[in-house]
């Protein structure tokens, strides 16, 4: 017996896509279709962030903002709510008192996910999120290359006594063998480094960089390339934090730093990625209430949609040959 035909986005003819309940894309509820092959989970939790607080209404707002996204991806050719049934999974019920617990929640919820064969895209939240889910994709999928977008290494190790929070998850992981360590990528750093020692440890966590400033001195098809020759053939966890746009692109984030990214950039260096085997994801540190014009909101909700093209495309599609 054939699978049925994915469930795609609602299109009521007599509701426009401003009305009804907002789920992500105006997509069907996980509890609608049973299975997804992608679900886009909510994470709203903030409590590990250093400076603003605020992501915790991320999820919300990427939802809200992701009405007017379409069926089709016109640049990378394809129709990833067709050729593959995504649906919305919710939130974690998680509150915001217990770092560990939150964590542990956010695991066993991605954990459930990922044991049914399901790609999690997910929206935070902090970047404290990014360490349960990288635990849940490994466990399905083995140690991970990471593609991590950020103004920030997040290989850090302790702040004000915690060691897990948002400037953590990633050296935590490479502690925890959930990642593969020849294969992480750092893309878009430069924040401010508090000792110089801090290159070496990243190093040490697995990771090479491509810096905001790599984005005026060299061609995307060539950063591109370089992500592609360091990621391998691995499995793939892509994480986004919003900051590594400049602020006039996403001023809705925790701890923002000047001389990032264009939106253009971004995209364009997400869609050099078609082919790869990404089996997670994320983005996060949208905190809505600094948001001007849902500026923020849309481009996270828009960075999903890429990222869940790229799943659709790694699965259905034979890896690209322009791998450098």
């Amino acid at each position: 017996m054939s699978n049925p035909a994915p469930i795609g986005q609602r299109d009521d003819p007599e509701m426009p896509r401003y009305g009804g309940i907002a789920t992500y894309a105006l997509l069907p509820r996980l509890e609608e279709v049973g299975h997804a092959d992608v679900a886009v989970l909510g994470v709203p939790f903030d409590s590990g962030t250093s400076f603003r607080p605020g992501a915790r209404f991320g999820p919300a707002h990427i939802r809200e903002n992701s009405r007017q996204l379409h069926p089709r991806h016109q640049f990378l050719d394809v129709y990833p709510f067709s050729c593959q049934q995504v649906a919305d999974a919710g939130d974690v019920a998680i509150g915001p008192y217990d770092i560990h617990r939150a964590v542990a929640k956010t695991e066993t919820a991605a954990r459930h996910l990922a044991e049914a064969g399901t790609r999690i895209v997910a929206l935070g939240g902090d970047h404290t999120i990014a360490l349960p889910l990288l635990r849940a994709a490994a466990a399905a999928h083995g140690p991970l290359a990471v593609l991590h977008f950020d103004a920030h290494l997040d290989t850090w190790d302790t702040c004000h006594g915690e060691s897990v929070w948002h400037g953590s998850p990633f050296r935590r992981a490479a502690e925890e063998g959930t990642i593969d360590l020849d294969h992480c990528q750092h893309v878009g750093t430069r924040g401010g480094v508090y000792d110089p020692g801090e290159s070496a440890e990243d190093r040490r966590a697995g990771f090479e960089r491509i810096d905001s400033q790599d984005f005026e001195d060299r061609s995307i098809s060539d950063i591109v390339a370089q992500i592609r020759r360091r990621l391998g053939n691995r499995p793939v966890y892509v994480s986004v934090d919003i900051d590594v746009l400049d602020p006039a692109h996403a001023p809705a984030t925790g701890t923002p730093e000047v001389g990032g990214l264009t939106t253009r950039e971004l995209f364009g260096t997400l869609r050099g990625l078609s082919g790869l085997n990404i089996v997670g994801c994320d983005i996060v540190e949208v905190a809505p209430a600094y948001d001007h014009a849902d500026i923020t909101g849309l481009v996270a909700a828009h960075a999903a949609w890429e990222l869940i093209s790229l799943i659709a495309l790694g699965k259905h599609k034979a890896p690209s040959s322009a791998t450098g």
